[in-house]
């Protein structure tokens, strides 16, 4: 469980975790993996029977990283301090572990969002559209790339070389183990509202366009090859106007004639294309003048 003053439910979520792991007969232990809380929340999750990590970089993703390689059993269920989750539920993800999968992802918009659980913005605008942009962009099927409830195996996991420390560590997941090719799998999953008595650590439009920003990133096809190939289409319309302005600096005179004074019947004729003047180069004369016979100029030196 990544924390961060979290005093109002962190440990409720332990004892309740702990229930879990004594119903379903599982030999394991719950990792509370704090980001420096001020409020006492790292005594009262040790209280509650929770082995407490301390984590010196702040960061959603930092706090998980740290969990996670402090874990000892292979199989590992990660999920938030803040009561949103029922963590009675980690018999289902257990179950598809055992299966063979590598990661099994919580749906929440399949188990419910109970009301006022999760923003209007967030529910309707920022997670459909950005787990829409991932299995757009790597081939996934999965539901919900934010979901904060989750089990996997530790090793494959690891082996993913996770490396972003704020929110967006919940699409590099998904994103990395989609790419890699290990197997997946969604349970449905229950949100409530949760139980802080403090303003939330997610940040609507930060947090969405670093998750954004991760994805492009990480799909240079998206990013850079479609988005250019589109405008090369529109580009591919100027090439007569660019060839016929090639053209005219060729057939443009070099040399002195090109500073010769043009009549108006030399101007029609040169936008005509007749009796252009063409300067060959010098030609020696005993007398030492220049001969520009295409012009019908004579110069004095």
């Amino acid at each position: 469980m990544p924390c961060l003053n979290e005093a109002a439910t962190v440990g409720d979520c332990v004892k309740q975790a702990r229930e879990a792991l004594a119903k379903y007969a599982i030999n394991g232990e719950v990792i509370v993996a704090d980001n420096g809380s001020t409020d006492g929340s790292r005594e009262l999750a040790a209280a509650a029977g929770a082995s407490v990590v301390a984590v010196p970089m702040r960061g959603y993703g930092s706090a998980l990283l740290t969990g996670i390689a402090s874990a000892r059993g292979e199989f590992v269920v990660m999920g938030d301090a803040d009561g949103s989750y029922d963590f009675m539920a980690i018999d289902v993800f257990l179950a598809k572990l055992r299966e063979g999968y590598d990661l099994v992802m919580g749906n929440r918009f399949k188990g419910g969002v109970a009301e006022g659980a999760m923003p209007f913005l967030h529910r309707y605008l920022g997670n459909p559209v950005l787990s829409f942009l991932g299995r757009l962009f790597f081939s996934s099927e999965v539901g919900d790339f934010h979901s904060g409830l989750r089990g996997f195996r530790r090793s494959p996991i690891l082996a993913l070389d996770l490396r972003t420390t704020g929110m967006e560590f919940a699409s590099e997941m998904v994103v990395k183990a989609s790419v890699e090719g290990l197997r997946i799998a969604e349970v449905p999953v229950t949100l409530s509202p949760d139980k802080r008595n403090r303003p939330p650590h997610l940040r609507t439009w930060r947090d969405g366009w670093r998750h954004l920003r991760f994805l492009l990133l990480y799909s240079p096809r998206w990013l850079f090859l479609f988005p250019g190939a589109l405008l090369m289409v529109p580009g591919g319309d100027l090439r007569p106007l660019h060839q016929d302005v090639r053209d005219q600096r060729r057939s443009a005179p070099r040399g002195p004639a090109a500073h010769a004074p043009l009549s108006l019947c030399d101007a029609r004729d040169w936008h005509r294309g007749r009796d252009r003047p063409r300067y060959r180069g010098p030609r020696a004369r005993g007398d030492g003048d220049r001969d520009l016979a295409d012009a019908g100029l004579r110069a004095d030196r």
